[in-house]
């Protein structure tokens, strides 16, 4: 709960946008005095500064490196880098940074709904929406808040009251969430992803790992990705939280796992050594690809954490429909299925991917953000009928098939028009036969050639589509 006494306390908030707008805002309906600094100097950022001024807030555009004097707090944006000069300057004189997920943690009414907080590098959108829809199912009053688009400052500070808060947080938010303390929370995975922001490695996990700090039911772990468990047993929890495991096998004491096509709870039952609970079968998760079913059980084991029935979890996830652009079917034409998972956009999430596929003809490539693909494509070679590459970096694509997978044939559209997607549909029909199955999951991000990767799904689906109303 916030103990701040805002009233005259001058707060720098910086960046404007998703969070930065909402939280200058709340600051200032408290009486704080309320000054937001921000890189951009664009037409949009000037109407939005605009809008802000007209409140009585000071609003200072291109310039997001300096600290205004006064300054006794900052709120950042949580994309913006700790080693900005904003920071260190803050750092020098003494000055806390807190994120948008901290200030709203602060800013709870008394009675506020807990949380049940999800992160990891891939999946935590899908599990959280999976969550929220369990939550409903058992008729608590819940939302999906958070990196997920809607605002937990809007969230908490709305008019609406809740039970509780499924939330997705990213590395960046909890990086600048120190005193965040969820009910209970779960680490999906862990792969290496914005490295550049986190600096390594092992800063990237330290700061997925404070999603479990002050947890007071259950750290949920992926019993298959070992450095979740680690960072679980690194965790200062409370008395009687318990670790709780998820697995596509067959589940030990204290986990959720898979046995004979059914999704099965050895942790929240009576006697956990010999029982295991039936929560679901797998055809009731949508898609049942195996990523998919782990990000089930995460949900599950979260719910289950907070108390729901094992009906309302398969109730839930029965109901649950996955956002475009995630394994998303789009048709089938000549007996070849296409799936768009343009929100593929690292090495691990296409990992996932292809390992829910076979045979392939993998549509791939983009901008790379300094990854590499040996061991994506080392793991895929065997399911791989073919390859299409495109955008900036597919360079580093074809040199890793040509060393993991030389016999595999790959086009190289070197093309970045609007008809690229369209000719490398084409292309990749052209190598698929019946029963094959044409991938798009491209492993890079979409920046290169489109806006984001949802313009990158629609472009795939419309050519998918040409593609099937000229075969009909």
């Amino acid at each position: 709960m916030s103990n701040v006494d805002w009233q005259g306390k001058h707060v720098t908030v910086a960046g404007l946008g998703v969070s930065g707008i909402p939280a200058a805002r709340a600051l200032h309906g408290r009486g704080a005095l309320v000054t937001v600094v921000n890189d951009g100097d664009d037409e949009r950022s000037r109407a939005q500064a605009a809008e802000l001024e007209a409140l009585g807030i000071t609003v200072r555009l291109g310039d997001g490196v300096t600290l205004p004097e006064s300054t006794e707090l900052i709120v950042t944006a949580p994309g913006w880098k700790p080693d900005k000069p904003l920071f260190l300057a803050a750092a020098e004189a003494g000055v806390p940074v807190w994120g948008d997920v901290e200030l709203a943690w602060r800013l709870r009414g008394p009675g506020a709904a807990p949380w049940l907080a999800v992160t990891g590098t891939n999946g935590k959108t899908t599990t959280v929406r999976m969550l929220a829809s369990i939550l409903e199912a058992a008729g608590l009053r819940t939302a999906a808040v958070g990196n997920i688009g809607v605002s937990l400052l809007d969230a908490v500070l709305g008019d609406e009251t809740y039970d509780v808060l499924a939330v997705e947080l990213s590395s960046y938010q909890l990086h600048w969430a120190p005193s965040l303390r969820a009910h209970s929370a779960a680490v999906l995975n862990l792969a290496p992803d914005h490295l550049d922001w986190h600096g390594s490695m092992a800063g990237y996990a330290a700061d997925k790992g404070r999603v479990y700090e002050g947890n007071s039911v259950a750290c949920v772990y992926n019993a298959q990705d070992p450095a979740t468990e680690d960072l679980v047993r690194e965790a200062d929890v409370e008395e009687g939280c318990r670790a709780i495991g998820f697995t596509l096998g067959t589940p030990g004491p204290s986990q959720l796992g898979v046995v004979d096509g059914i999704l099965v709870d050895r942790a929240f039952v009576a006697n956990r050594q010999k029982q295991a609970q039936e929560l679901a079968e797998l055809g009731d998760v949508n898609p049942p690809a195996p990523h998919n079913i782990a990000n089930a059980l995460a949900a599950a084991a979260l719910a289950r954490a907070f108390g729901v029935e094992p009906a309302a979890v398969r109730d839930g996830l029965r109901a649950f429909r996955p956002d475009a652009h995630r394994i998303e079917h789009v048709a089938d034409v000549a007996g070849v299925t296409y799936i768009d998972d343009s929100k593929a956009t690292n090495t691990h999430a296409a990992e996932a991917s292809l390992a829910a596929y076979e045979p392939i003809v993998w549509i791939a490539g983009g901008l790379a953000k300094g990854a590499t693909f040996d061991e994506l494509v080392g793991g895929a070679a065997k399911r791989l009928r073919g390859v299409v590459l495109m955008g900036a970096d597919r360079a580093l694509i074809r040199e890793a098939l040509a060393r993991h997978a030389p016999e595999v044939p790959v086009v190289d559209l070197d093309r970045t028009d609007t008809g690229a997607m369209s000719a490398a549909v084409r292309e990749a029909a052209r190598l698929a036969g019946p029963g094959d199955t044409v991938l798009l999951a491209p492993a890079c991000a979409s920046m290169d050639m489109f806006v984001n990767y949802n313009k990158r799904g629609e472009a795939f689906a419309d050519a998918v589509r040409q593609l099937a109303d000229e075969s009909a």
